[in-house]
C-alpha cells in the first residue's frame, strides 16, 4: 500500500468523522451568488483562483496540496467552497451524500497535455495520437470508462513491452480523478495516464509515470526531469509562454462544491 493510499484512506476516515459530528461553523448555501466574498479552497498551482475571481471579484482563498485536503477542509468549515474542475467535484459528490455540487460552472476550460517549447515533435505526436484515437472511437469507449460512473475504471493493458526507443516520463499529480489518481491497488491510472500510454506506444516508448504535487508539474517539465505533463491542466495563455501545449484533448469547467445545508432542508420540506 502507497503512502498516497494510506493518506487517501486516513482522509476519508477524517471526513466520515467529520459528517457525523457535523463540525462547521460555516454558513450554507443553496444558491451560487452567495458565495460572493467567501473563502474558497483552491489546489496550489492550479489556475482556479484566478477563474474563481472573474465570477467573486472580493473571494478570498485558502491553498492545498491535494484535493482530500481540499475535500477536508470544506468538511470541518475552515472553508465555505471548493473550486475544481466539474469532472473531479462530479466523482467526490458521488461519494459524499452531505457535499453539494451546483449544476451551473463558473467557467469553460479546454484541458491538455504540455511538453518542453523546443519539443514540437513529441506535442505532435501527441495532437495525432489524440485524432487517431478520435477517428478509431477508442476515444469515446475511454470517455465512457472514465467518466460515465459506471463503475468500470481501468486502463486497458498494453500487448507486451513496448520500449525499443527508450522511455517517455509522463509528469502527473494523481490527485484529480478521473483524470490521474491512485486506486486502490496502489497504481496511478485515469484518463490522462491511458491517454499518455498511446503517446508512448506510438513512439515505441515505455511509459514512466512521475507522481509530484500539481504545482510542481511546470516547474519539472522546465527543468527537464520529464517529458510531458498532465493532469487535467487548463491550457491558459499565461502557461502558454512557459510551456508548448498539445491540442485541447477535452473541454470542461470550473465547478463549485459546498456542503449541503438549506438546500437540502428545502427539499425534505418540499418547497
Amino acid at each position: 500500500m502507497t503512502g498516497y493510499h494510506i493518506r487517501f484512506i486516513a482522509v476519508l476516515a477524517l471526513l466520515l468523522i467529520s459528517a457525523l459530528t457535523g463540525c462547521s461553523r460555516r454558513e450554507t448555501f443553496d444558491r451560487l451568488e452567495q458565495l460572493e466574498g467567501k473563502e474558497f479552497a483552491i489546489l496550489s498551482g492550479s489556475v482556479c483562483d484566478r477563474l474563481v475571481m472573474e465570477k467573486f471579484p472580493y473571494a478570498k482563498f485558502q491553498y492545498f496540496n491535494t484535493v482530500a485536503d481540499e475535500v477536508l477542509a470544506l468538511q470541518t468549515g475552515k472553508v465555505d467552497a471548493v473550486a475544481l474542475d466539474e469532472p473531479i467535484l462530479r466523482v467526490i459528490a458521488k461519494r459524499t451524500p452531505d457535499l453539494y455540487l451546483f449544476p451551473e460552472l463558473i467557467s469553460a476550460d479546454r484541458y491538455g497535455y504540455a511538453v518542453k517549447p523546443d519539443n514540437p515533435g513529441l506535442r505532435d505526436s501527441i495532437d495525432q495520437t489524440v485524432r487517431e484515437l478520435k477517428t478509431s472511437g477508442r476515444y469515446d469507449e475511454m470517455m465512457h470508462r472514465w467518466f460515465s460512473g459506471s463503475g468500470v475504471q481501468d486502463m486497458i493493458p498494453d500487448n507486451g513491452p513496448n520500449d525499443r526507443n527508450g522511455v517517455l516520463k509522463l509528469g502527473t499529480a494523481p490527485v484529480t480523478e478521473p483524470f490521474s489518481y491512485v486506486d486502490g491497488s496502489g497504481r496511478i491510472v485515469g484518463f490522462d495516464i491511458e491517454m499518455a500510454g498511446q503517446v508512448a506506444r506510438k513512439l515505441g516508448k515505455r511509459l514512466e509515470v512521475v507522481s509530484m504535487d500539481f504545482g510542481a508539474l511546470i516547474p519539472a517539465l522546465v527543468s527537464n526531469k520529464v517529458d510531458m505533463i498532465g493532469a487535467c491542466i487548463i491550457i491558459t495563455d499565461e502557461r502558454a509562454r512557459k510551456v508548448l501545449f498539445s491540442e485541447p484533448y477535452y473541454t470542461g469547467g470550473m465547478g463549485v462544491m459546498v456542503k449541503q445545508g438549506r438546500l437540502n432542508n428545502k427539499s425534505q420540506s418540499g418547497k
